[in-house]
């Protein structure tokens, strides 16, 4: 088994720590988010980083990088307060991985790509055209991460389109009938295959309850 002190990833080059370390988190969630700026310009990005905050009230995050260059996503999520979470799927891994292109503001990545914006619900950012789940989202507050100047961004549902096919009974969303991409690392993907569902658990007989 390979074995990495911190020393030896702190002399490591750079781009195999980043490689590295992105890829030991584990499988991670594909998104394109969704923003217009003030001026009506649209604009997706993928990012690997959305994760789940809360149900009660429905919230999700995301981390974004320093904004010592230019975010278009998180600067037009601060100007307009509204943006799109949309899974990517396997008919558009490729389109959505080319979004972390660094384009100028004034250039659409639905423009160079075959992504198409999609609009609902007179909600101001695009969605993407075809992705089986689909999220309007509105900014809620932000923390920045002083150890390296990265910001979690939050935001909470205003409303979620979920494709008919995956949707369970018990309100399980089975993303794998959506054949929704993950991502392993920076560029690494792949379509998971659902395996199997277990029953919330409890301890077992003969067993005191502990608080750890």
């Amino acid at each position: 088994m390979a074995e990495f002190s911190i020393d030896d990833i702190n002399e490591m080059h750079h781009l195999y720590r980043i490689n590295l370390i992105n890829s030991c988190s584990g499988y991670k969630s594909a998104n394109l988010i969704g923003t217009k700026d003030k001026d009506g310009n649209s604009n997706v990005a993928v990012f690997s980083s959305v994760t789940h905050i809360g149900s009660n009230p429905p919230m999700f995050g995301f981390f974004t990088r320093p904004t010592t260059v230019m975010r278009h996503t998180y600067d037009n999520i601060k100007n307009t307060g509204e943006f799109t979470l949309n899974h990517i799927h396997q008919d558009i891994i490729e389109d959505a991985h080319h979004t972390s292109a660094k384009y100028d503001k004034s250039i659409s990545e639905f423009d160079v790509t075959k992504l198409e914006e999609e609009y609902k619900d007179n909600f101001d950012a695009p969605f993407v055209k075809g992705c089986p789940l689909q999220i309007a989202m509105t900014f809620v507050e932000e923390y920045h991460i002083k150890t390296n100047s990265t910001i979690l961004v939050i935001g909470k549902i205003e409303k979620l389109y979920v494709a008919d096919n995956l949707m369970e009974k018990d309100g399980f969303v089975d993303l794998s009938k959506g054949k929704t991409a993950t991502i392993n690392g920076l560029d690494g993907y792949a379509i998971p295959t659902l395996k199997t569902r277990l029953g919330y658990q409890r301890p077992k007989k003969g067993y005191a309850h502990r608080d750890d």
